[in-house]
């Protein structure tokens, strides 16, 4: 058994970590949970009571949430080269947790049709979805990565929320966008994690029963 497993399904947030693991290159058992009982079950539950994926367990340490995730694993293992060194420290931070935070919060309420009024826009930690839209491009525009001219822990996390919300047309594709996309599709990692998890999804829909 690996010192780390994994809990996953290959349609969902668990895609992140999947390729923050691939970064690392060390072994991991993985165990893919379903949506309809395995992840609501108690086994899960006593790693996860949210019920949601992903998750890691590392020796008898849970970590949940992607953006933790990929900073613990950063840490956890300083051979891969993927914690921020001290003068990316403050972007890597703080771009990160923006990512999880503010851009996450804007994207899900613009999706799920809610949009702030004026007083609401003060309450809320990203104001309106076209500011917070708008600083995360002029971030992205900076530097070729998040936190600086090198590829860090910090561009799985908000790579993959750039990739997700433009994919699905939930934030504009800007020319600071796509280049820094384009930039983080190259790496092997991620080629290898984004296989992984599409040969997964098409094995569950190859063995799925037929429907008249």
């Amino acid at each position: 058994m690996a010192a780390l497993t994994f809990y996953t399904n290959p349609q969902s947030r668990g895609r992140i970590a999947r390729w923050m693991l691939e970064e690392v290159g060390a072994p991991y058992d993985t165990v893919v949970l379903d949506y309809a009982s395995s992840m609501k079950a108690d086994a899960y539950r006593a790693i996860n009571p949210m019920m949601k994926v992903p998750a890691i367990r590392h020796g008898d340490k849970v970590v949940t949430e992607g953006a933790a995730i990929c900073a613990y694993l950063a840490a956890a293992f300083p051979e891969a080269d993927l914690a921020p060194q001290p003068d990316e420290l403050a972007d890597y931070y703080r771009w990160l947790f923006f990512a999880a935070g503010p851009l996450e919060a804007a994207v899900t309420n613009r999706s799920m049709n809610f949009e702030p009024n004026s007083d609401q826009q003060r309450m809320a930690g990203y104001g309106h979805f076209d500011l917070a839209a708008t600083v995360f491009d002029g971030a992205l525009a900076r530097h070729p990565y998040i936190a600086g001219d090198r590829f860090t822990a910090a561009d799985v996390f908000v790579g993959s929320a750039a990739m997700w919300y433009t994919q699905f047309g939930l934030l504009p594709k800007t020319e600071a966008m796509t280049g820094y996309i384009a930039r983080l599709a190259e790496r092997p990692a991620y080629r290898r994690a984004a296989e992984i998890d599409d040969g997964l999804i098409a094995a569950a829909q190859a063995s799925a029963p037929a429907t008249a």
